[in-house]
């Protein structure tokens, strides 16, 4: 009996073995059809894809600020984590455009480049120099005098004097670098209001002054972001915080003349918001006009906009309303919008909030996307530059982006994190530890007040050099392909919407084949016919 039992028992082990054996040979062959039928259906996919060389009636330019490859990776990862699932396998909404480029984007005298000088180029298709807005390489920075004579156009320029509206949206300031080439020029991003000027650029109007008082700023439909304290004179208390005061010198307040301008002489419906309820009341229907100033300077984090004393309108949000408000333009619109808290978050080290930024923006493309048509309307998403941004070790599938590596340091025994900085605040020598680092055992690396650790100690961590991507869908998209000048971007948006330096090929189109075309064709065709052969018996 005994001897039986055994036989059994093993005979019980060996069969276990061989089902799991079954169980792991039918998973791996799971696996390998799974990746091989999804490999087959994107190879399917594109070739069957068909290039759109229609005009584009509309555009859509996102950036990240500061959304080198490195934070796409890791914001996808974050988001499909979100999602319950392992990360990697996640796709963010841009990933699904058809077009894909890579865009240098040093600037004219640095090799790593900043956001006034970066876009300056996507915004005007002229490379420009370190924190200049707006003018071209001649303009010298913080030099008032050679900026006059050195201003270039930009798209704003292009698409209103095409009949199109424009508008744009950030997190930033509205005066900062990034969207104000797009209406000022400037020998310095930091000239946002008069308060922050010298007093030998007494030529040089500030920056928030040129948006209110200058074409093409002053047709801007929809201005929505942060920065109301240089629209403000340094007497008018804040409507938010109340130990706050506006901070210009000469007495202007900026928002009231906006206000007038719009209402009392051009007798359009205007409205200006300052918090989420003023925002919410909008109709976009009715509005022809939106200047949203949710903040003194940025807006909140992502996690904190909603939290505590803050409520402001999300990325997705204000998109969704810009894009409500211009569309009713029937010759179409140009929309930049930007999610500058990624860089802001970064140069603080601060990874969790960098990551929040490219979920708002994944939002804000899916909204756009919504609300628009591929047929009709490209969106483009790139970034102005990268940051000194890594995912390192070796962790396993799944593991939290955010967390620690799978195994601790072999020098100093320590666990590192997944993301590191290059250099940056996460650098502290005061660590007393062998090797100068925090040790992490026991530290919540997920925390959202969490810095992340870098290499070489600097109070800001600073932007990166290499090349970010550009991914693109819609008409034209098919311009967007290889290695590009960042300068580029616009010279391709122009030739899409036949604005601007590129419109001559539009206005050498063929008419489209209508029945009423085909018809006059025709016609035509048939007294060229007639009109031969009468000549041939005349001269027979």
């Amino acid at each position: 009996m005994a001897d039986g039992a055994a036989l059994s028992s093993v005979l019980g082990l060996v069969l276990f073995a061989l089902t799991m054996a079954a169980s792991v040979d039918k998973a791996n062959y799971d696996a390998r059809e799974r990746w091989m039928k999804s490999a087959q259906d994107y190879l399917k996919q594109t070739l069957e894809s068909e290039i759109n060389t229609k005009v584009a009636k509309n555009i859509v330019l996102f950036i990240g600020d500061g959304m080198g490859l490195s934070t796409v990776t890791a914001g996808r990862i974050r988001k499909g984590q979100l999602k319950g699932n392992t990360g990697e396998e996640e796709v963010l909404s841009w990933e699904e455009f058809a077009n894909t480029a890579l865009s240098k984007t040093y600037n004219t005298d640095r090799m790593v480049a900043d956001s006034a000088g970066t876009a300056t180029a996507y915004h005007c298709g002229v490379k420009a120099n370190f924190e200049t807005i707006g003018i071209d390489s001649t303009g010298v920075f913080a030099d008032c005098e050679s900026s006059i004579g050195a201003e270039i156009d930009s798209m704003f320029n292009w698409a209103l004097l095409g009949g199109k509206s424009v508008g744009f949206v950030t997190t930033s300031r509205v005066t900062h670098a990034s969207p104000s080439p797009l209406y000022a020029h400037s020998a310095s991003r930091y000239w946002e209001g008069d308060f922050d000027k010298p007093a030998n650029a007494s030529k040089c109007k500030d920056i928030a002054a040129q948006l209110i008082d200058d074409f093409p700023g002053n047709k801007a439909q929809v201005i929505l972001g942060g920065g109301r304290r240089a629209f403000m004179p340094n007497t008018m208390q804040d409507p938010e915080y109340p130990e706050e005061n506006g901070r210009r010198n000469d007495s202007r307040n900026l928002v009231r003349e906006w206000m007038e301008q719009k209402t009392n002489i051009e007798k359009k419906n205007a409205a200006y918001v300052f918090d989420r309820s003023g925002f919410d009341d909008v109709d976009p229907r009715t509005t022809d006009y939106l200047l949203g100033l949710f903040e003194p300077s940025h807006m909140r984090f992502e996690s904190q906009r909603n939290s505590g004393n803050f409520d402001e309108p999300s990325l997705a949000e204000m998109t969704s309303k810009a894009i409500q408000i211009l569309q009713k333009n029937r010759r179409g619109f140009y929309l930049f919008v930007e999610s500058s808290n990624i860089d802001i978050a970064h140069h603080e080290s601060r990874g969790r909030n960098a990551l929040d930024g490219v979920l708002a923006l994944d939002d804000a493309v899916g909204e756009a996307r919504k609300l628009t048509s591929v047929a009709d309307t490209l969106l483009v998403v790139s970034a102005d530059h990268s940051h000194v941004f890594n995912i390192g070790g070796y962790p396993y599938r799944g593991m939290d982006i955010l967390g620690s590596a799978e195994d601790p340091s072999d020098i100093d025994g320590m666990p590192y994190p997944i993301l590191t900085y290059g250099n940056g605040p996460g650098y502290n020598s005061a660590f007393s530890t062998p090797s100068g680092r925090q040790n992490l055992t026991g530290v919540d690396t997920t925390a959202e007040s969490y810095i992340q650790q870098s290499a070489v100690p600097l109070t800001w961590e600073t932007h990166g050099g290499e090349d970010v991507a550009v991914y693109a869908t819609g008409p034209m998209s098919h311009l967007f392909h290889g290695v590009i000048e960042q300068n580029y971007i616009a010279h391709a948006l122009s030739y899409a919407a036949c604005i601007g330096p590129n419109k001559d090929h539009c206005l050498a189109k063929p008419e489209p084949e209508t029945k009423e075309n085909l018809g006059n064709l025709l016609s035509t065709s048939l007294a060229t016919v007639i009109a031969l052969v009468a000549t041939w018996c005349i001269l027979a």
